[in-house]
């Protein structure tokens, strides 16, 4: 049975699990040569080329194997969440949709800040989750021809993958940076609230 998989682990530094745990960098190998993947490594045994101490396999070609890659990243909004209730009140409160089309506002906003003129053209307003997941989708490569489009529209096939395997992205991430939105939103407007009540 072949187990396909797309495990991505945010972190403030991702520089901090990696010095705790035993693992081995992914490798990305093309005919131009073999470089390490910017953020894939594994944490169960897998072959690795001695000279450059990471995985012997293209990642591609390690997960038709059945070896499963974990993606660690940086996200340097998480320096800014002080305890795991800080961020379950941040991702809770529910956001002020309305600031997304302030440019000021949005260009701040992980994930959203470049694409500020994608959301001004769409017909309908960002203003819940399942929106947000929705717009964060539109804007990779695979969808990006249902920008414009209602969001009836857009829900009917943004969680299809493409014919042309262009990068998209699936619904469990773009729910997930969703909430990241969410908390950055909060974060932003609190620090904006609090710097407009010390004037």
């Amino acid at each position: 049975m072949k187990f396909n998989s797309d495990i991505d682990i945010d972190f403030a530094d991702r520089r901090l699990i990696l010095a705790k745990i035993k693992s081995t960098p992914a490798s990305i190998i093309t005919d131009a040569g073999s470089k390490e993947h910017n953020t894939g490594v594994y944490v169960t045994d897998v072959p690795v080329d001695s000279a450059n101490q990471r995985c012997a396999l293209d990642y591609r070609q390690a997960e038709q194997r059945g070896y499963i890659k974990l993606d660690f990243l940086n996200v340097g909004l998480y320096q800014q969440i002080r305890s795991e209730q800080h961020l379950v009140e941040l991702m809770q409160r529910e956001p002020d949709w309305a600031k997304l089309y302030d440019p000021d506002f949005c260009k701040n906003i992980i994930h959203i800040g470049n694409h500020y003129d994608v959301l001004i053209k769409q017909p309908e307003a960002v203003n819940s989750i399942e929106r947000m997941a929705m717009f964060l989708a539109i804007i990779r490569p695979g969808k990006r021809h249902l920008q414009g489009r209602s969001w009836r529209e857009v829900a009917a096939s943004v969680w299809e993958r493409p014919a042309d395997n262009s990068y998209y992205f699936k619904k469990s991430h773009s729910i997930a940076y969703s909430h990241l939105v969410i908390v950055n939103m909060n974060l932003l407007d609190l620090t904006n609230q609090r710097n407009t009540t010390t004037l």
